[in-house]
């Protein structure tokens, strides 16, 4: 709770998390759908550790940021609110991670506002809208329908836990634990959360990011979990040879959550990533697999 803070960008108040120095390189890390800064609990202070300021947001809609019915909870949109949040605490150009639905942001940022972007990383993201495939999702894109069931599935601890399941790999079961299902699910938990959740399904457009991913030339480093099915890996290929200078790191025994279920290994990654000029990573043993150009 010492790292938490508040700040008003565009009219709704952004809850965030700050660890390091603030005369620190700064990194700015973004939530996946329905996620929050909670997913970046082991990885924050480790970056922290060595040498960066280190900022977790809240996204509209999520955690313990504002949700608005009058916000369109577009990826256009948030990417918008990211930069608007930099210029409020005075932060000109930043390292941005950004997981799943969280890189579509992350990288629409790096293309609509590219002097904000000093290097991208790209952690098992968002790249188009196959996952709107999902027959839940086409169920919430009914209206009338997705009223209903958004709220059941959103309070239910059983389905929470169920999800996680199938988002990490099996060999990191253990990381869904009670309390990481009462995180996820309790900021969510209330009307404006059930709103939130269904108008970002509704207005998810993430087409984008691999039709334009060759305009991004920032140093960007990709980060995927060789077990993911719910972003598969085809999609880190894709990007990997749409991007100019970008590296491409398959993590072993990990699923769509490199960052809890890696967190140290990642962690450690996305630091030697800042410290390279160049944004060269070195392959890390057994658990590993390196792609670079």
């Amino acid at each position: 709770a010492d790292r938490s803070h508040f700040v008003t960008v565009d009219g709704t108040r952004i809850h965030y998390q700050d660890f390091g120095d603030p005369a620190d390189s700064p990194i700015i890390l973004l939530h996946g759908y329905t996620a929050s800064v909670y997913v970046w609990r082991l990885v924050a202070p480790r970056l922290a550790e060595a040498g960066h300021r280190v900022i977790a947001l809240d996204l509209p809609g999520f955690g313990y940021s504002e949700k608005p019915a009058w916000f369109d909870y577009s990826i256009a949109t948030q990417s918008r609110v990211v930069s608007r949040f930099m210029d409020t605490l005075g932060i000109g150009r930043a390292t941005v991670v950004g997981s799943s639905y969280g890189g579509a942001i992350a990288a629409t940022l790096a293309l609509d506002y590219a002097a904000r972007v000093e290097k991208l990383v790209l952690v098992d993201a968002v790249t188009n809208d196959d996952v709107r495939r999902h027959p839940l999702l086409r169920l919430a894109s009914i209206p009338g329908i997705g009223e209903v069931i958004t709220p059941y599935l959103v309070e239910s601890r059983a389905f929470h836990r169920y999800r996680m399941r199938r988002t990490v790999s099996p060999a990191n079961y253990s990381i869904v634990t009670s309390e990481r299902v009462e995180n996820v699910r309790r900021p969510l938990a209330a009307a404006d959360g059930h709103r939130s959740v269904l108008a970002t399904s509704r207005h998810w457009n993430a087409e984008r990011i691999e039709r334009d991913a060759y305009l991004i030339d920032h140093p960007t480093l990709l980060v995927w979990g060789e077990d993911d099915k719910v972003i598969p890996i085809a999609n880190a290929f894709k990007l990997y040879d749409s991007i100019l200078h970008s590296r491409l790191v398959v993590l072993k025994d990990c699923g769509h959550l490199p960052q809890e279920e890696k967190s140290e290994l990642f962690a450690d990654l996305v630091a030697e990533f800042c410290a390279d000029e160049k944004g060269r990573v070195s392959e890390g043993g057994r658990e590993v697999s390196l792609a670079g150009k």
